[in-house]
């Protein structure tokens, strides 16, 4: 019976020694004998890029700053550290050693604003692949510079710039390479203001102003959009309902003594919550926010409600003073009645009301006219109660008088106030809700 033979080196070969670390010690020994960290490993060194994100930490449109948690994936070849051909240590498949110990390029976050200095972090090990090819990802949290967009605010979208150069070796030397991966969101945590919309990457060259000299540069786009329940509730509705307030003024009664007040409560309510949204908006009048315009309008409507309310108060205590009524000021009054419907709208009846009619003018013996005759005196007739139906109801006397020159005055303000709101709010929801369904569409597109 024939038994299998088990296989082993051939005659004259040696097996490898198993991984140990007296092993990896010796290969170490090897590679750094005559390894010099200042010397680059070839005359122009390709280094593979992408950027690892892990959260959105904040993003203030007002400094126009934007913090974020993550890491630079950094992946370059350094042949001096290869092992490939030494069969004595095939079994040592990697290793690690410090940014002290290795040659490494120096790249900078040429748009951060609170440390512009090499990324680096000795706390890292470096992993060195049998090849010699070199991985190495330094976390950090970058605060970035970003051009703020308040137009839309608060339902804006930001983009923001994560710009990583190399500093001290030139674009023939070292050249920073995008990785097909660009961006990895894959441990993204989410932020409870911001939403990601997308992240891309751009490599261009970017020419420094040191001698005139290009310096490899590549650019990470992200992509934010504010969710805006929160400012739906706490911003946008508080808003609009004051701004209808500032209406209701016109319906209270000149003889509570509340209308003044209340119209002034109102302004300074509005004149708060400006000046609070204006902390949160940039200082800048390259583009303005539409909230800012918005606030602007009924601020404006507030005040003027202010001035028309005392106007409706000084009309109201002419009755008092004995000030007579002045006939351009019934002839408006009746006009005024006539555009608000006060006590009820009469088609047909103009400012001015006709002359009456002599009544002596009525009493014609109808059996001595023709037929003619009779259809003419009817429609007189008619024309004598329309006028004296107006009369009765605008009596010069007894009707118009300061107290309704006031109330009519009041219910004309409350409507041009009601409706000028209205057209203002409309307009100002419809650009905020066309936006959000463009973003949201653009968000559906890069899905």
């Amino acid at each position: 019976m024939c038994h299998a033979q088990p296989k082993g080196p051939p005659k004259g070969r040696k097996m490898p020694a198993l991984y140990s670390r007296d092993l990896e010690t010796e290969l170490r020994n090897v590679l750094f004998a005559n390894y010099s960290q200042l010397q680059r490993p070839r005359e122009r060194v390709d280094v593979s890029v992408w950027f690892t994100l892990l959260t959105i930490n904040d993003m203030n449109i007002k400094d126009q700053t934007l913090s974020l948690s993550g890491y630079f994936n950094l992946l370059w070849m350094d042949d001096r550290l290869s092992w490939n051909g030494m069969t004595d240590y095939v079994n040592v498949r990697n290793l690690f050693a410090t940014q002290q110990q290795l040659w490494r390029p120096t790249l900078v976050v040429d748009n951060s604003i609170t440390d512009l200095s090499v990324i680096s972090n000795n706390d890292i090990p470096m992993r060195i692949l049998k090849s010699g090819l070199i991985y190495w990802r330094p976390a950090d949290i970058y605060v970035v510079a970003c051009e703020s967009d308040i137009t839309y605010y608060p339902m804006d979208k930001q983009s923001c710039i994560i710009s990583i150069a190399s500093w001290a070796y030139t674009s023939f030397e070292v050249a920073l390479r995008m990785s097909k991966k660009q961006v990895v969101t894959d441990f993204y945590s989410k932020n409870g203001e911001w939403e990601m919309i997308s992240t891309t990457g751009d490599r261009s060259e970017a020419v420094k102003s040191r001698g005139g000299t290009s310096f490899s540069s590549l650019k990470y786009t992200i992509v934010l959009r504010r969710r805006p329940l929160f400012h739906i509730l706490n911003t946008l509705f508080p808003v609009v309902l004051m701004a209808f307030l500032s209406a209701m003024v016109f319906k209270l009664p000149a003889d509570s003594g509340e209308k003044i007040g209340f119209a002034l409560t109102v302004l300074l309510a509005y004149t708060v919550y400006l000046t609070l949204i204006s902390e949160n908006i940039p200082s800048t009048s390259v583009k303005v926010s539409y909230l800012s315009v918005f606030l602007s309008i009924t601020l404006s409507l507030g005040t003027l409600a202010v001035l028309c309310t005392i106007l409706v108060l000084c009309m109201h205590y002419r009755d008092a003073a004995g000030y007579p009524l002045p006939s351009y000021v019934r002839s408006l009054t009746i006009c005024l009645m006539r555009l608000t419907c006060y006590g009820g709208c009469r088609c047909g009846f103009k400012c001015r009301p006709k002359r009456r009619v002599a009544p002596e003018k009525t009493n014609l013996v109808i059996n001595v006219v023709g037929q003619e005759n009779l259809k003419n005196k009817i429609s007189e007739k008619r024309v004598i109660e329309d006028n004296e139906n107006v009369e009765s109801v605008f009596d010069e006397h007894h009707e118009i008088t300061w107290h309704t020159v006031a109330k009519v005055l009041d219910s004309f303000f409350f409507i041009c106030f009601t409706g000028l709101i209205l057209v203002a709010s409309s307009v100002f929801f419809s650009i905020m809700v066309v936006e959000y369904m463009k973003i949201q569409e653009e968000e559906n597109l890069s899905l």
